[in-house]
């Protein structure tokens, strides 16, 4: 069955899209499928939003033009609309997105609208996969060995051990599709990384993966400067956890961002040390450009859903669409049905015939800092997409 099919039909579309959702929509919305056209000529997407505003800005933008199809949606959920009464607007461009997924007729959405609404419509039209308790939010950050898939970054504060498991799956699932990992390596985010440190569902937890089929490439627990250090490729967490670490690494990124600002401006010689180091600076600027990590996933879903921040340009709006279309083209959903079946299934799948290849050694899984995955250009997910 193709990703976000419904008995086996084919998607018309390969995403549908939220025109009105964001701080700068529709400009930067349809400036980012500008972009993506260019880089993904073969992808057709459904374009939700007022028909007479959008009809003349797609007008100006020739390749956008040709990949969409226009849908007249006559609403829009305001960013500071409460969830609950999002549920109620059903004529919104955001819920006649999703609505889409939900139908089959596209396989994922992608929108820069409301978070809390964005989500709250997602959970109750699409569901949750089977054998899947809870969906997770995911995002991908820079380390110092390449990119690391983070979860869950807000959407469950209430967990149990269990969730931390499936949440383990749907990490490894994300790694593969969008990362490219043959074999991504997960750590279980902890105070400590000895056996006995954490309560009891984070222990529990550690000793179902252990016992899984995701075992040989589970690297027990780890601690919150292994995040950024890259000691795996995946870190799991639960939603309170995780939204911390990843406000944390936001603000520590702003004040360091902050800091060079206020040395190299500080006298005549550091200007000067300024424009010596420059060349080396554009390539760490270009590196931890967050536009290079927007688009939030709800993962976990019948269908892909992909959240951009909301003041995002057109560059980082291409980029979460390049996150859902990796989605989608590399059988996401279908590899988490996979390993939430193997999960359910317990210590006697954790070694089945076709399972995933053994982790190379020395953590050869692991990204060179600042390197594309082979194959496409690396997209990504920034900490600031869940504003």
């Amino acid at each position: 069955m193709s990703e976000g099919s419904i008995a086996g039909r084919v998607p018309a579309y390969s995403l549908a899209i939220d025109a009105m959702g964001g701080d700068n929509a529709p400009d930067a919305v349809l400036d980012g499928i500008e972009l993506s056209a260019e880089r993904h000529p073969e992808a057709r997407f459904l374009l939700l939003g007022d028909e007479a505003k959008l009809s003349g800005l797609l007008a100006r933008r020739p390749r956008a033009a040709r990949a969409c199809s226009l849908r007249h949606a006559a609403e829009a959920i305001p960013g500071d609309m409460k969830p609950t009464a999002a549920l109620r607007v059903r004529g919104s461009s955001m819920r006649m997105a999703i609505d889409a997924v939900a139908v089959g007729e596209a396989a994922g959405v992608v929108s820069a609208g409301n978070t809390g609404a964005l989500m709250a419509l997602a959970k109750i039209v699409l569901k949750t996969l089977p054998d899947i308790d809870r969906p997770a939010l995911a995002a991908i950050g820079p380390s110092a060995r390449g990119d690391v898939v983070l979860l869950d970054l807000g959407a469950n504060v209430q967990y149990d051990a269990r969730n931390l498991a499936e949440f383990a799956v749907m990490g490894d699932a994300f790694a593969r599709a969008v990362l490219g990992l043959p074999a991504p390596t997960i750590g279980l985010l902890n105070v400590g990384s000895e056996e006995l440190k954490g309560d009891e569902r984070v222990r529990q937890a550690a000793e179902i993966l252990r016992d899984s089929h995701l075992g040989p490439n589970f690297r027990g627990f780890v601690e919150g400067h292994d995040i950024t250090a890259g000691t795996t490729d995946v870190v799991v967490t639960d939603g309170f956890t995780g939204n911390i670490a990843l406000k944390t690494g936001e603000g520590a990124m702003k004040l360091m961002g902050g800091l060079l600002k206020q040395v190299f401006t500080s006298t005549i010689l550091a200007r000067i040390g300024y424009l010596l180091a420059r060349p080396a600076l554009d390539r760490l600027r270009d590196y931890m450009d967050p536009r290079r990590y927007n688009g939030a996933v709800l993962v976990g879903l019948n269908g892909v859903v992909v959240k951009s921040h909301g003041g995002t340009d057109a560059l980082g709006f291409a980029h979460a669409v390049d996150v859902a279309l990796d989605m989608v083209s590399h059988g996401f959903n279908e590899r988490i049905r996979e390993g939430a079946a193997l999960l359910r299934r317990g210590p006697a799948a954790a070694a089945p015939e076709d399972g995933p290849p053994a982790v190379p050694p020395d953590g050869a899984s692991k990204q060179e800092p600042g390197r594309d995955t082979p194959g496409h250009e690396t997209p990504g997910l920034s900490s600031t997409a869940l504003r």
